[in-house]
């Protein structure tokens, strides 16, 4: 750690008998550090050790220096047991308390025991081991807290179905996590640890048996930061600087048995998997204390019989489980945060078991709080493309709407007298899409938020969460996924409004392609036509293409991107816009492709909406050179920037069928460039070369290719037949020539 002086050790030593049957694993987690008025640090850590056997209560604690004023532990509770077939787990957890008094700026503890169950790496000791940095950081406001992680207890893998192990890795300050295997461990054969995103992976045929793995996690600041100590030293951390230690490091231990391999690997056939209404991996949930919180995990398995589900939770945490005949099971997770629990970030991690495999493991992080959180009666309509949240006014008293967001900041709200009202199509406003096995969800919520000058506020906090679920049954992809051409927003002074992004047969502008042609096949420079339309609850509105470029995936953020428009300017040479009415923009470029192995694109155009007359919209501004010159957007009279994505365009080979042709007798039309049109949205006198770094793929079609060579073999013939004519008249000239010679 950085600081001063050494870092402090205290030697917890954890004597928790183990049975003979061995030792399985443990984990680490720790409340946010206090430091109290009279100077000492309050520490408060949790346990968690996972056997084979029964873990007795067997613990003593002793303390370097006389550092540790006073020191408080709870008795080791069980938190979950069970067997399947040969295997039995136990798990078991125990809280301590520590005041210390330090003038260190860390502090380290270890936890030291034994002993392992048997493995195939032959390791009998072992110690937990954490490092706290106890200063104070300067975007929390509070020291620094640790990562979250946590295991069951028996890990099993199928030899050759096991594809990797996601390892719970959360920081409660939104730091990096970067997980390693530890310098003292044994890394068994052919594994393999993605530090970034602590996910172990095979590397080869991994050997059958029971394997240890000890793994380190560390969390690093993605900013730049001040720790300051509670003396008012401080020192500046450069968010960049990868040679400076972590602020928190922990240890992680678990064992994974490796079983001989299967004759299928299929999910949910003899391996369990796990079904809708199953958290994702690392999702945060919330619970308030005093009121029950409950988890549901549902799983699937047709040729197997679960028969247990394994839980790494916390004390008082419990479990009812539920099976039927045609192979699904259910727990059931219920559990009461006491006033002691209040801040903790608790890790829940659980398995779906059968007498022979196991489902994946999954893991969650429960945030506690108090109760003073609103939840308002909110209605949700669930529509193709779109999803509608209604709240009751009369259900939040003193509820202020300019003071409410959704996921993405930039969509607001509308409200009228009793109701507070937001739309958005499942691909905008930080809609998430999630995949629960027999359904697709998209979620949102809406949440309160404090203006960044504000040091106190009287409004209370609001947190409302809303989905839409689909089953898979039915096929609404071509809504959100494969044709992502709406595009709904709310702000408040605006209303609610949208987009639509279509490709155009021909310059017409009439016959859009449907989305049942996506992705949309051609060729290179083939001329593309695409519109974009506004609808707006307000008549009178402008639309305006701020920016438009292409990137080889939908991620308008990729590094590798192509500008046709920036600024309101055009920069691509062949882009040519068409006269329009003012909610309408239509373009056509000529088709190209990036260089490499890259064989479509996408196009995202950022767009924004404005009142006509006001002369210092965006709108008016029109094209800028120079973008510094932008003015500030006025609230009243434009709406944010929004992005919006067509594609992917996919590009084929002269002599490849086209299906779309073939299915929906479309075709895109190899017309003449079209003259220059002046729009409203975009101003094509401005013309800058572009000087992007990312090189545009060739622009010569393969017919093109075949013309050349067709026309360099006729220009061959040609000149042969003129040297053919040239000599063939010498020749008849000498010959005349020598006859009159002859004569002579």
């Amino acid at each position: 750690m950085e600081g001063a002086g050494a870092a402090l050790v205290l030697l917890f030593s954890l004597l928790w008998t183990v049975s003979s049957a061995g030792f399985y694993g443990d984990s680490i987690s720790f409340m946010p550090p206090e430091c109290k008025a009279d100077g000492t640090y309050k520490v408060t850590f949790f346990h968690r050790q996972n056997a084979k056997g029964q873990c007795e209560n067997d613990s003593s604690l002793t303390c370097e220096s006389g550092v540790c004023t006073t020191f408080d532990k709870t008795a080791v509770v069980e938190t979950d047991k069970g067997s399947t077939g040969e295997d039995k787990w136990f798990q078991a957890e125990q809280q301590t308390t520590i005041s210390v008094s330090t003038n260190e700026t860390s502090l380290a503890l270890s936890v030291l025991c034994c002993c392992w169950n048997t493995t195939a790496e032959g390791r009998n000791n072992w110690a937990t081991h954490a490092e706290l940095d106890l200063r104070t950081r300067s975007d929390t406001h509070a020291i620094n807290r640790c990562p979250v992680t946590a295991t069951v207890s028996s890990l099993r893998v199928v030899s050759n179905c096991f594809s990797e192990l996601l390892l719970l890795a959360h920081d409660p300050d939104g730091d990096n996590v970067r997980c390693r295997f530890t310098t003292s461990a044994t890394v068994p054969t052919n594994f393999t640890l993605d530090e970034d995103t602590c996910t172990l992976k095979p590397t080869g045929e991994i050997p059958s048996g029971v394997h240890l793995f000890e793994v380190t996690l560390e969390d690093v600041p993605t900013q730049n930061i001040t720790l300051t100590y509670k003396d008012g030293t401080s020192v500046f951390r450069e968010a960049a600087n990868m040679n400076l230690p972590p602020l928190c490091k922990i240890t992680l231990r678990f064992s994974m048995k490796v079983l001989p391999s299967i004759p299928e690997c299929v999910l949910g056939d003899r391996r369990p998997v796990f079904l809708y209404k199953t958290p994702s991996h690392g999702a945060i949930l919330q619970a308030t204390v005093g009121q029950p919180f409950q988890l549901y995990v549902p799983a699937q398995a047709d040729d197997a019989s679960i028969n247990d589900f394994q839980v790494s939770g916390p004390q008082n945490m419990t479990k009812e489980f539920k099976d039927d005949t045609s192979g699904r099971a259910e727990v059931a997770l219920k559990w009461i945060p006491q006033q002691d629990d209040l801040h903790r970030l608790v890790p829940v991690c659980f398995t779906a078991e059968t007498n022979y495999t196991q489902s994946e493991m999954r893991c969650v992080v429960i945030r506690v709080t108090q109760a003073v959180t609103k939840q308002g009666k909110a209605t949700v309509q669930c529509f193709p493309n779109k999803m509608t949240v209604t709240l009751e006014k009369s259900s939040m008293p003193g509820i202020d709407v300019n003071f409410l967001k959704l996921r993405d900041p930039s969509c607001s709200l509308t409200s009228n007298s009793s109701h507070i009202t937001a739309t958005m199509s499942f691909s905008t406003c930080g809609t998430t899409i999630e995949d629960k096995g027999d359904y697709i969800v998209l979620t949102n919520e809406i949440v309160s938020f404090d203006q960044p000058n504000e040091v106190i506020t009287r409004r209370e906090k609001v947190k409302i969460d809303f989905s839409c679920q689909f089953p898979k049954s039915i096929s609404i992809s071509n809504h959100y996924s494969l044709h992502e051409s709406d595009y709904i927003f709310t702000e408040s002074s605006f209303g609610s409004f949208g987009y639509t992004f279509d490709i155009f047969q021909d310059s017409n502008f009439t016959d859009k392609v449907e989305p049942t042609a996506y992705p949309v096949e051609i060729r290179l420079m083939q001329l593309i036509f695409m519109g974009i339309q506004a609808q707006s609850e307000l008549p009178n509105v402008e639309l305006f293409v701020e920016s438009c470029k292409a990137t080889p995936d939908d991620n308008p953020e990729n590094s590798l991107s192509y500008y046709l428009v920036r600024n309101g300017c055009i920069e691509d040479e062949t882009f040519r816009v068409h006269p329009s009415d003012p909610h309408s923009f239509r373009f056509e470029v000529q088709a190209f492709k990036f260089s490499g192995n890259y064989d479509q694109v996408y196009i995202t155009c950022s767009v924004i909406l404005c009142e006509p007359e006001s002369p210092f919209s965006r709108c008016a501004q029109g094209c800028l050179s120079d973008a510094s010159r932008r003015r500030k957007r006025e609230l009243s009279r434009e709406t944010a920037s929004h992005y919006i994505t067509q594609g992917p365009l996919r590009f084929v080979e002269d002599d490849s069928p086209n299906p779309v042709k073939e299915d929906k007798d479309f075709v895109m039309k190899n017309s003449v460039v079209a003259t220059t049109v002046n729009s409203s949205s975009v101003s094509p006198d401005t013309r800058s070369t572009n000087s992007e770094n990312w090189a545009v793929g060739t622009l010569l079609a393969s017919n093109i290719s075949t013309v050349v060579f067709a026309s360099a073999f006729l220009v061959s013939v040609v000149l042969l037949a003129l040297l053919v004519h040239y000599y063939r008249k010498k020749r008849k000239a000498e010959d005349r020539s020598a006859l009159i010679e002859n004569d002579i």
